[in-house]
């Protein structure tokens, strides 16, 4: 193995471990002094639900970008779908069902952290809302698994879609006001930022795979994956900004950002956004200034990076009490 494969080894598992730190240990600070419970095992849920939401971006980023390369229409050897990355859908289909399944063992028990299979009430799943949820989701990735190894790896949307539903229903209860405007706005917002994450980690690996046999298609499919992620950012942000001002009215949210966990996580993921942001528009000025066109590769690394701790933070937002509206 080559210096450069084990520096690029070495990278990958210091950010993972970051990544799993950042659940594991992100609730107990953000909640410290806010006056909130924490619920049992909450970074351990985080944790789950970091794994579940990485497994929906890997696959759908996939799937979006073989649609920007079928639209370039590359007639390249090396940028035929035969010269496209080894697929990670399988491995992320497998990672999703056990954070689903570990995530409906917790439901199972009555949201308590199971200590052993005596404690789980399997059949009381099918009886509740977030019972039947979290088992929608596991079904959901043993069938996105199946599609990933298929001959139409293309019917891994239809799974897909269904985990980005069941999401959305379970962070808006029945009990919340106008739930369904609310389920609405997170799969539009988890939708678009599946494809934001995933997409670009994609097309980071193809134009790895790309780099000496087709370097001019590899840009032109990043510049056409950056002016398709300049709309998903702008509903990102749009739908956010909805999120937020229905679960803290617009009188409280600065008092809430500091004094909340929830608060507290939401100020994190938006300083994170405005990072990746950044980092997004200076690929972008290399794109279409730098003398090679090939260095946007730097900061849009630096810029999947940053969109792998904002997955990490999400999750850790999911997991969090909902602000209380004063």
């Amino acid at each position: 193995m080559s210096a450069a494969s084990v520096q690029r080894s070495v990278t990958v598992l210091a950010l993972v471990a970051l990544a799993a730190l950042i659940p594991l240990l992100g609730p107990p600070v953000a909640l410290r002094g806010t006056g909130e419970a924490a619920a049992p095992g909450v970074g351990g849920i985080a944790l789950l639900r970091t794994v579940l939401f990485a497994a929906v971006c890997v696959p759908a980023g996939e799937l979006f970008v073989s649609r920007l390369v079928t639209r370039l229409a590359l007639g390249v050897p090396g940028a035929s779908p035969e010269g496209a990355p080894r697929s990670w859908a399988p491995a992320a289909a497998a990672a999703g069902f056990v954070a689903a399944l570990g995530l409906a063992s917790v439901v199972a028990t009555g949201n308590l952290v199971p200590r052993s299979l005596s404690d789980m009430d399997i059949g009381g799943l099918y009886q509740s809302r977030d019972g039947a949820l979290a088992l929608l989701e596991v079904n959901a990735f043993v069938v996105l698994g199946l599609c990933a190894l298929s001959r139409r790896p293309a019917t891994q949307v239809w799974p897909l879609a269904a985990v980005a539903v069941a999401e959305a229903l379970r962070a808006h209860p029945t009990t919340e006001q106008s739930p369904l405007i609310g389920a609405g706005l997170t799969l539009v917002h988890v939708t678009c930022a599946a494809l934001w994450a995933g997409g670009l980690l994609h097309v980071l690996r193809t134009l790895l795979r790309w780099r000496t046999s087709a370097p001019g298609e590899g840009v032109a499919l990043l510049g056409l994956y950056a002016r398709v992620a300049a709309v998903l950012l702008a509903v990102i942000t749009a739908t956010g900004i909805c999120s937020t001002l229905r679960r803290m009215p617009p009188g409280t949210v600065l008092d809430q950002l500091t004094t909340t966990a929830y608060g507290r996580t939401l100020l994190a993921k938006v300083l994170l956004v405005a990072a990746v942001a950044v980092l997004a528009l200076w690929a972008r000025r290399r794109l279409r200034r730098a003398a090679e066109p090939l260095t946007a590769y730097s900061p849009a690394r630096a810029e999947v990076v940053v969109l792998g701790l904002v997955v990490a933070v999400s999750a850790v937002l999911t997991a969090v009490p909902v602000p209380i509206r004063w």
